[in-house]
């Protein structure tokens, strides 16, 4: 069953007895709340989703609720929570949806040592897994909600998962969070892309979420092979730009892109190294995201 088929009113139900249980690629996530807007987000941007049963193992129990009664009225608030625990202050009531997938995404990078969490966006082509480390500001979520809206496969938009056992790539193919700018920028070079409602004045700016594609969230469990690697940049008014870099410098520049890398240790250090060896190396700049796309989607085949 997937969570398109449930209405709203049984979502909100389920959030109040036990948590509706979804399966979000790698991992089974319980989700309770007394939000009514988290219900539209998830119905929203997560209806290709498996709905789980009962007895499946579940990965991260995690909820959203106001801080007390009184902020339930005055200034309201909202807090998140993963198995009790609360990793953050908490947020304006009306940042809740955009709380949940920040949330997720500390329970993903604080949680999965199995992998080799990369703060990445990574998406497939012909059997070719493109992984683009990047910071904040680097262009790297834009560049791949526009490579998904050309057809190519999400895996992940924010953090890619590199198994330390087999050295594939696992997917979380989840909305891909936009900010500012590229909100615009996206809906101008795909005006049938489908976004959530936007979340105005968090501490990021404006944000918001595009719909992951119906295949990708089919293909939730298969993994992909590495083949590229590659360090975006956006700079305005810049030419496209894709230039080799060698092993050893792209070595250094993937560990400062990894959540766990240090934690890890020695494993870390492998399965870093064997990323690098089994993948073509780059950085690339960029303007114009059309331009970018065809140099990608050429490359892969």
């Amino acid at each position: 069953m997937i969570l398109a088929s449930l209405s709203k009113k049984t979502v909100i139900r389920s959030f109040k007895t036990g948590g509706l249980r979804l399966k979000i690629g790698a991992f089974n996530v319980n989700l309770s709340s007394s939000i009514p807007e988290v219900a539209e987000h998830l119905l929203c941007l997560y209806d290709a989703f498996e709905v789980i049963n009962d007895e499946v193992f579940i990965d991260f129990y995690t909820s959203l609720a106001p801080p007390s009664e009184v902020r339930r009225y005055f200034r309201p608030q909202v807090n998140f929570s993963f198995d009790g625990y609360v990793p953050f202050k908490p947020l304006p009531y009306n940042q809740a949806s955009a709380m949940f997938e920040w949330g997720l995404n500390w329970c993903i990078a604080n949680h999965s040592h199995q992998y080799l969490v990369i703060h990445a966006a990574v998406v497939e082509l012909n059997g070719q897994a493109f992984i683009f480390p990047g910071t904040p500001g680097s262009g790297k979520s834009t560049l791949c909600a526009a490579l998904v809206c050309s057809g190519w496969r999400l895996l992940s938009d924010e953090m890619t998962l590199v198994s330390v056992a087999d050295g594939l790539v696992y997917p979380v193919p989840r909305p891909i969070s936009l900010k500012n700018r590229s909100l615009e920028v996206i809906r101008n070079f795909s005006p049938d892309v489908l976004m959530g409602p936007v979340v105005n004045n968090t501490a990021k700016g404006a944000i918001g979420h595009v719909r992951p594609p119906d295949e990708s969230v089919e293909l939730g469990e298969i993994p992909a092979k590495p083949a590229k690697l590659i360090f975006p940049k956006y700079l305005e008014g810049s030419k496209t730009d894709l230039a080799p870099l060698s092993k050893s410098r792209a070595l250094l520049k993937l560990a400062e892109n990894c959540f766990n890398y240090n934690i890890l240790g020695v494993q870390g250090f492998n399965s870093a190294g064997d990323l690098i060896d089994t993948s073509d190396c780059y950085e690339f700049k960029y303007s114009c995201l059309e331009e970018a796309v065809a140099l990608f989607t050429e490359l892969a085949h």
